[in-house]
């Protein structure tokens, strides 16, 4: 996918970089480099970033409070040596004869208070923390330095409660006056979020920003001159960058925005805008606005950082970045509402407790 033959061509066009050595605390040893890197370009002199990734890491997008970015190796070998043993325990057979769970759930971490959702053997999500500049990281978001989202502005938290009310079905159900008295979660197909509709990757995987999620975390960049796609594997979103372009009119509002990229020396920058009220990537508004930053590594990584600015909903910017290696595996067919009863199910299901509420007021 590479085309080298023009690399002799190009030679003098290439802006050489150095990759630093990397000491056993993985800190940058001062003074010591390795030899130069020269990546692969396109006939037009640019990078070329061409190729399949995959996202998967058990890095989170946020740190626990009090744990620092890098982690040294014995504590990142540790911490994957314990999900390794999790996932382990989670492959293995399910009784058949189990007890049903507690009304409500038990209490523990998954769907619905690990009622039903995906098992283990569902799952990909990765086994290893995203190295960058030689760092095992513990968290995505390296700006603010606590690893933390910024709190919500005031017009943020009201609009988070909204639209928490409108989709929690437990609320919705709860026999509230308030919430009953509007359409609720069960009410109406459009209501359910778009990733359980199958009509965008749920987790943000297909961005922006793309983030890691259970599973299908394989992106493949094709890239012309003129336009650069990102191809997402769950729900096969494709993501279409539009280089050296002006944004849209703001009446155009797309679920994945508008994308517009250029290049600053070797590392293409996408600037993102028009979202649609539907994204609502982690309770953000039409004013959000994303920077996208992909530079090569080496031969078989592209660093992938990005930068989250919406000052209706955060109280100010915050940026994360990890390593998107690459991969030989294929990106298949994702096959998502086929066969699929659940949704028709569940406004059924729905519709008969309405009749039965009726009923039941009838009788009084």
């Amino acid at each position: 996918m590479r085309n080298m033959a023009y690399a002799g061509a190009l030679v003098t066009a290439l802006l050489i970089s150095t990759v630093p050595t990397f000491s056993q605390n993985g800190k940058s040893v001062p003074g010591t480099q390795s030899k130069a890197y020269n990546q692969p370009r396109m006939p037009d002199g640019h990078p070329d970033l061409q190729g399949t990734y995959d996202l998967a890491t058990i890095t989170p997008l946020e740190r626990e409070p009090g744990i620092k970015l890098v982690l040294t190796r014995e504590e990142a070998l540790k911490l994957e040596t314990a999900r390794a043993a999790q996932r382990e325990r989670g492959d293995r057979p399910i009784d058949g004869n189990r007890s049903a769970p507690p009304k409500g759930g038990d209490g523990s971490r998954g769907a619905a208070g690990n009622v039903g959702g995906y098992n283990s053997g569902w799952t990909d999500p990765g086994s290893t923390y995203t190295v960058v500049d030689g760092q095992k990281r513990a968290s995505l978001i390296i700006d603010p330095p606590d690893g933390r989202i910024p709190p919500l502005t005031p017009a943020g938290r009201e609009r988070a409660t909204r639209f928490s009310a409108r989709l929690n079905s437990d609320a919705q159900e709860s026999g509230d006056p308030a919430l009953e008295a509007a359409p609720g979660a069960y009410d109406d197909p459009e209501r359910r979020p778009l990733g359980e509709r199958c009509l965008l990757g749920f987790g943000s995987t297909s961005g922006p920003p793309a983030l890691p999620v259970l599973y299908d975390n394989l992106h493949q960049i094709v890239q012309t001159p003129d336009t650069i796609m990102i191809l997402n594997e769950m729900v096969h979103d494709a993501r279409t960058v539009r280089m050296s372009a002006q944004h849209l009119p703001k009446n155009f509002r797309l679920w994945l925005g508008d994308s517009i990229g250029h290049w600053e020396g070797d590392t293409l920058v996408v600037d993102t805008t028009n979202f649609t009220d539907k994204t609502r990537f982690r309770g953000s508004s039409e004013d959000l606005h994303l920077i996208e930053r992909f530079t090569r590594m080496d031969d078989h990584t592209l660093l992938y950082r990005f930068t989250v600015e919406d000052p209706n909903t955060w109280t100010k910017p915050w940026t994360g970045e990890y390593a998107w290696p690459e991969t030989h595996s294929h990106i298949y067919e994702y096959a998502c509402q086929e066969a699929n009863y659940a949704l028709g199910d569940i406004l059924r299901g729905a519709r008969q407790r309405d009749q039965e509420q009726a009923a039941t007021k009838a009788t009084k």
